[in-house]
């Protein structure tokens, strides 16, 4: 027998070890870099207000959240539950969001003005909406009267926000699939015909695009209140960059997937809360 320890399967053993821990380090700095961008662009609040949607989810069955009873807030709670959509959100940004892209739009928002239109815009995402469009609808007023630019400004802002014009097509998505999961789940006691509830929809698109279109100005107009002409012309220029633009269109795609899936999870809870209504 040799008397020198044979140590190959050991070496083996090491070099496995360190490619676990070396993966497992650079998985944790990769979501470490990706909790930073949530904050540093206030998309981890822009998550958190998802949730005040979900009372929007009665009416589009033409009922009231009372109708649900006392354990609709609860419910509610916990199908929008901040971490589940936090991870959710993690999952696929960490997949489709590349390097270049994390890092082009975290440096404008970690700028001074970056950090004081996050501050702005988390603020607006959690206010009361009613308040917010009531505010905003009567500055839009009062700045057209004056003439002012900020309203063509504000246009242009909502403009490149959302320049695949995804946010008509993401309305109808989220309808369609919370309407399809209700009918399936019992909450509704009837079948719906899918083609048919999205040829109703196409239908009132052009109703639908108007309306998005009024609101999103009166919110941006309460949001950006406090910020100068030319604070909110450079944000335009910032996001009008090809890499922001791609940033946005991911985010925009993130938060619209979040809130259809969110709803249809909804869709099926509503029904141990309520006995199948007829429209």
């Amino acid at each position: 027998m040799s008397r020198f320890l044979d140590i190959r399967p050991l070496i083996g053993l090491m070099a496995a070890a360190l490619f676990l821990l070396f993966g497992l380090t650079a998985q944790a700095a990769e979501r470490d870099r990706l909790e930073a961008f949530l904050k540093v662009t206030g998309f981890d609040v822009a998550l958190e207000s998802i949730g005040l949607a979900a009372g929007d989810a009665p009416g589009m069955l033409g009922l009231q959240t009372c109708d649900f009873g006392a354990d609709w807030k609860r419910t509610a709670d916990e199908v929008f539950d901040v971490p589940t959509m936090h991870d959710m959100a993690m999952q696929i940004l960490g997949a489709a969001l590349s390097d270049d892209l994390l890092t082009h739009a975290a440096d404008f928002y970690a700028s001074p003005l970056g950090q004081r239109l996050v501050e702005a815009e988390n603020a607006s995402h959690l206010a009361d909406d009613d308040a917010k469009q009531a505010e905003g609808t009567e500055l839009v007023a009062a700045w057209v009267a004056d003439g002012d630019a900020r309203v063509d400004i504000l246009r242009q802002l909502n403009k490149a926000v959302d320049a695949a014009d995804s946010g008509v097509r993401a309305v109808q998505e989220i309808q369609v699939r919370f309407l399809m999961a209700a009918s399936r789940s019992g909450v509704i006691d009837y079948e719906i015909d899918e083609e048919l509830l999205r040829h109703v929809l196409k239908q009132g698109e052009p109703e639908l695009r108007v309306t998005l279109q009024v609101s999103a100005l009166a919110n941006a107009a309460y949001t950006y209140q406090d910020f100068s002409e030319d604070d909110v012309r450079t944000y335009l220029e910032a996001l009008r960059h090809p890499d922001m633009q791609l940033v946005y269109e991911l985010m925009n795609a993130v938060q619209y997937e979040i809130m259809a899936n969110r709803f249809e999870v909804l869709a099926g809870r509503m029904a141990d809360l309520h006995p199948g209504q007829e429209l």
